[in-house]
């Protein structure tokens, strides 16, 4: 966690005043620990809110003027609250002005400006939900200062809306979710449909999640994200024959898919729609089995979860297959698999407390061998979903 009287001392040489009236926020990161590329496909997800995200310090003005600053870019911004539009030269301030935009559009009305100054520690472009986590802290923040009521739910449905929308990107809403609605000591059972969800105790006792960065910027994510979606759209249609009234994937049991795939005419697209099929069932026996306790088991479902990305969905990439390779060479650990959309980004495995310097060395060495990339490592906690700081 970020030292906050830095940041205020920071907040006081940036914008003058004292910090009397300064408000701390933080909204976390996310990994997902098994339910890959379910969402879009109205299946279960499985994420966990972790400790380090985005803190967020915030003082009212008396005009009606946004000010914006990070401690992680250069770039700073002076806004009218009455004329926010995007701009691709606004860079990362977009998401905070996405929010604001998304609060006009549903009628509520911010009766003054604010200063506000983020600090992130959720390395870029690393796939743990940073842009997730600054929309979160954004609107979480300014409705508390405004005095207006707070529902974490409609909050994960703003800022996904607000990704949507006024940046263009198509996401789901597990990100945001897990981001406002996380708990401590728990991941989160989430349906991505319905967004019915459930908090299930994680604690994993003499284990650690190890999130592995390989470091790979994720150039390919978007136009092969969108090719993974309209490839499940083709599997749905085709299995209309014998589901008229289908809509996506995650409708469907294993059974009805297995009697059914035959229906799915393009090889490719019927992998697609296996994998979901049956990552969708990887997730249900997670929670089973760390009801009951039997944590080699979830380790074996995270193990089975990489190989399906891998072979049947193909949005690992070499590097991520390396690291997931090296890390399940290791003694003390359950499980090891790629986290997020792929094609880089971050691993995440399981490991015994006992073994965790080896796996950083050990597998930071093979990774690098094999890709001549460097790779960075967090030992995560389960922390919890946005909240004001004391």
């Amino acid at each position: 966690m970020a030292n906050l009287d830095q940041l205020k001392q920071q907040f006081v040489e940036l914008y003058g005043g004292s910090d009397n009236e300064i408000r701390v926020y933080h909204a976390p990161g996310r990994v997902n620990l098994i339910g890959e590329h379910t969402d879009y496909n109205g299946g279960y997800v499985f994420p966990a809110a972790l400790t380090f995200g985005t803190t967020l310090l915030l003082r009212p003005r008396p005009d009606r003027m946004l000010a914006l600053a990070s401690t992680n870019f250069e770039l700073r911004g002076l806004l009218s609250l009455d004329a926010i539009v995007y701009d691709k030269k606004d860079d990362w301030m977009n998401y905070p002005k996405g929010i604001v935009n998304e609060l006009h559009q549903r009628g509520v009305q911010l009766s003054s400006g604010f200063e506000l100054l983020y600090h992130g520690e959720i390395p870029n472009g690393s796939g743990l939900s940073s842009s997730a986590s600054i929309e979160v802290v954004t609107a979480y923040a300014l409705l508390h200062a405004a005095g207006l009521p707070i529902d974490t739910v409609e909050i994960a449905k703003l800022a996904q809306r607000s990704e949507n929308e006024f940046n263009g990107v198509q996401c789901g809403i597990m990100d945001q979710f897990a981001v406002a609605n996380g708990r401590k000591d728990h991941a989160i059972l989430l349906m991505c449909d319905t967004l019915e969800y459930d908090l299930i105790p994680f604690q994993p006792g003499a284990y650690k999640l190890v999130i592995g960065n390989t470091n790979k910027r994720r150039g390919l994510v978007d136009s092969k994200y969108n090719e993974r979606r309209s490839e499940c759209e083709r599997a749905v249609a085709d299995l209309r024959t014998a589901f008229p009234e289908l809509t996506l994937l995650g409708q469907l049991s294993l059974e009805q898919f297995n009697a059914n795939k035959h229906l799915i005419a393009d090889e490719t697209v019927r992998r697609r729609a296996q994998h979901v099929v049956e990552e969708i069932g990887r997730v249900l026996q997670s929670i089973e089995v760390l009801k009951a306790g039997d944590l080699a088991a979830f380790g074996s479902l995270m193990n089975g979860s990489h190989d399906s990305l891998r072979d049947l969905y193909e949005v690992t990439g070499k590097e991520l297959d390396a690291m997931v390779e090296a890390a399940r060479t290791i003694d003390g650990v359950l499980g090891s698999r790629m986290t997020g959309a792929g094609f880089g980004g971050c691993t995440v495995s399981l490991v015994h407390e006992n073994a965790v310097e080896q796996f950083k060395s050990e597998v930071g060495r093979k990774y690098t061998e094999a890709t001549g990339l460097i790779a960075d490592f967090y030992v995560c906690s389960i922390g919890n979903g946005v909240e004001e700081l004391a």
